[in-house]
């Protein structure tokens, strides 16, 4: 869960496209081809996807692709990261300037599920992420970032004496992966409502580390 206090870092530039700068056409077409390509990933499988297919399925030459580019592999962690970024920028906006911190956690943990209901299939992706090292590093990464994001709104309810006195991080680590858990069994698995998953996650967590 994002903190408005930190602002987002902007995403890196891609190998293939560090040393040009792109016009707004041209990060509109880098778009569409990161967009287009995710959905091929989620539907048939990172490794049976060529660039062949995604070039075929946007119908341009493979020269374009690799502009923007310099292989499938760097294709698949831009769009990991894209998504970090896109699901951070969503609990920021969620989160807003709301001053109560538990309040803080709620927001950023119902933004979390709305958007992965969202994007099932850059879940999908992320899924498949962790299976494979050079790529499970940046969801680590990205999982770091979340961490530190949700530390801030912990300490400050811990100094209010509305949170109980624990790690702080051992608690931000427990908020995500419950958000994580039960996203995946009752949203993706299950087909339950997003909204009736956020609550009984809300309740969960925020039972679980209000001081009594």
């Amino acid at each position: 869960m994002a903190s408005t206090r930190v602002a987002p870092a902007p995403p890196p530039a891609t190998a293939a496209a560090t040393q040009r700068r792109l016009t707004q056409r041209g990060r509109e077409r880098r778009a569409q081809l990161m967009e287009y390509a995710a959905q091929r990933f989620a539907e048939k499988g990172y490794h049976p996807t060529s660039v062949a297919e995604i070039v075929q399925g946007m119908e341009v030459g493979k020269g374009v692709f690799y502009w923007y580019f310099s292989s499938k592999e760097e294709l698949f962690l831009e769009i990991l990261k894209d998504a970090q970024t896109s699901l951070r920028r969503r609990q920021q906006s969620e989160i807003g300037d709301e001053m109560d911190p538990i309040k803080r956690i709620e927001l950023g943990m119902r933004a979390s599920m709305a958007w992965l209901s969202e994007h099932r299939h850059l879940y999908t992706l992320f899924q498949f992420a962790v299976s494979e090292e050079r790529f499970a590093t940046v969801l680590r990464r990205g999982q770091d970032v979340a961490v530190s994001d949700v530390i801030p709104h912990v300490k400050e309810g811990m100094v209010a004496g509305r949170i109980r006195d624990v790690d702080p991080q051992v608690l931000a680590h427990a908020i995500l992966g419950v958000t994580n858990h039960l996203a995946r069994i009752f949203i993706f698995e299950r087909g339950e409502p997003p909204g009736q998953v956020a609550d009984a996650a809300v309740s969960f967590c925020l039972e679980g580390v209000l001081a009594g």
